[in-house]
């Protein structure tokens, strides 16, 4: 650990406010990245390494600055990270598990389950989308109309139509990223196919 960096852990073990936020911005990209390689979660990442640097500042007193501060909180971050996907898997094989022991389960039954979660995440989805956006959304995607129909019903430009689509597509993808446990584009693609 290099000097500058022991006193910013002095100082964080002191309550100065200024010092952490350094060793946060220090730390950031580095702990996020560490992160996103197991959770292949941009949006879950970042949340374990809030809550890695606000276990550091709760548990500032039991600091040593003399000791390399780098392995204290990449431990930190991993056993988050390895205690968010050991709960991933748990919520998994519970669905699994109550559904296998519901009387009529088969893998429709699943299947079932598994379409009410996802049109469910995409309900929250298109909350996001202004009102314009989920209307042109809805016409092309759930009603399989063509750009210029919806052009011509609306009485804008075919342009202003791939516009809403496409900002639609980007908050739909960005949400899914934010509160799916599995990749947003792979979602998306399979919520398209449904429809």
């Amino acid at each position: 650990m290099n000097l500058a960096e022991q006193k910013l852990v002095a100082g964080v073990v002191r309550g100065d406010e200024a010092a952490f936020c350094e060793l946060y911005v220090m730390y950031r990209n580095r702990l996020v990245y560490f992160a996103v390689k197991f959770l292949k979660s941009q949006a879950f990442a970042e949340d374990v390494f809030q809550d890695a640097f606000a276990s550091v500042w709760l548990n500032r007193r039991f600091l040593n600055p003399n000791k390399p501060f780098a392995p204290y909180i990449y431990t930190i971050v991993k056993n988050r990270v390895l205690n968010l996907l050991a709960d991933m898997d748990r919520e998994q094989e519970m669905k699994k598990t109550i559904l296998s022991q519901a009387i009529d389960f088969d893998n429709s039954t699943y299947d079932e389950v598994m379409d009410a979660d996802l049109n469910r995440l995409f309900g929250k989805a298109l909350e996001q989308l202004t009102a314009q956006q989920k209307r042109i959304f809805e016409m092309s995607r759930l009603e399989m109309k063509s750009h210029q129909e919806i052009a011509d019903l609306l009485h804008i430009s075919v342009h202003t139509v791939q516009q809403h689509i496409s900002a639609s597509l980007k908050t739909i993808r960005s949400f899914l990223r934010k509160h799916a446990d599995i990749h947003a584009d792979i979602l998306l693609l399979l919520f398209l196919l449904n429809c």
